[in-house]
């Protein structure tokens, strides 16, 4: 397929674009900054198109021929920035991806969403009825970006119940990168409070980076119909094996229900619904 990735010189973006070409795709590479390094003309796989994503006629124009789209492009987080510019920029920008490719008739789009949609690590403290956490759960947000994800999400429902033959994923991540070194229980407790508190709202996990763009891929072979949330989280916590996730969420939750595994050091968030729909398991190569 031809596929559009925004943001693709991102640190996650150049990674996906790498998954995608490994898997045969040809690549329009749409970002606001030129890539490091331009596309290998020899090759003829990747092209970059340098635009804004507010610029809704410029997007339409670039996408024009596409068969998918991998959204990407946002402000990853609402620190050090204006909580107004992450959440007109984020819920913007993914309108727009979705309003063109609807347009076009591009059938196949994946969203990078966050496990903040449901509120968690920009939250005060975050707030969680069960564990491990799903999709069905609620969400609690309260902070600009964990909102634009969760208004992202709801705009996603809204086009796929007008444009019917529409394939929307919206990849709920969790801190990209790789995990170099497990941590402690001692490691947690020499924080500084406020840090502590953030690591607790989110529930220790991580997304390693080349799993969380092998579920990028995955979200274009899929063959299901409308929009569907997945979270793509790894299925152990970034502690050692021998600290329980049950006894965190004793410690740090303790009148939240536990309804499923967390033995050993399990993560909290529930991968199921990507292993069944996607065929997508977090394994780190």
């Amino acid at each position: 397929m031809k596929v559009a990735v925004t943001g693709g010189n991102g640190r996650f973006g150049r990674v996906v674009i790498e998954h995608l070409v490994r898997d045969g795709h040809t690549l329009v590479n749409l970002d606001r900054t030129r890539p490091e390094a331009e596309p290998d003309p020899a090759t003829g796989r990747t092209t970059f198109v340098g635009l804004d994503l507010t610029d809704l006629p410029a997007l339409t124009a670039a996408l024009e021929g596409c068969e998918a789209i991998v959204h990407l492009a946002a402000f990853p987080s609402p620190i050090n920035l204006p909580a107004p510019d992450v959440y007109v920029n984020n819920t913007v920008t993914s309108y727009n991806v979705l309003f063109a490719a609807a347009e076009l008739g591009i059938q196949k789009v994946c969203l990078a969403s966050s496990i903040n949609a449901i509120g968690g690590a920009y939250s005060r403290r975050a707030r969680y009825d069960y564990f491990p956490v799903d999709e069905r759960h609620p969400t609690y947000n309260e902070d600009a970006y964990s909102l634009s994800k969760w208004v992202m999400e709801q705009q996603a429902d809204s086009f796929a119940r007008r444009y019917e033959t529409m394939t929307i994923a919206s990849l709920r991540f969790h801190g990209l990168h790789k995990l170099t070194s497990r941590r402690t229980l001692d490691d947690i407790h020499q924080l500084d409070e406020v840090v502590r508190q953030r690591v607790a709202n989110h529930l220790w996990a991580y997304t390693d980076i080349d799993a969380g763009a092998r579920a990028c891929v995955a979200a274009l072979h899929a063959d299901y119909t409308g929009h569907e949330v997945f979270f793509i989280v790894a299925p152990t916590t970034i502690f050692t094996a021998d600290v329980s996730s049950a006894e965190l969420a004793r410690q740090f939750y303790p009148a939240v229900p536990i309804v499923g595994n967390l033995s050993g050091n399990a993560s909290f968030y529930d991968c199921t619904k990507a292993e069944r729909l996607l065929k997508w398991r977090h394994e780190e190569p």
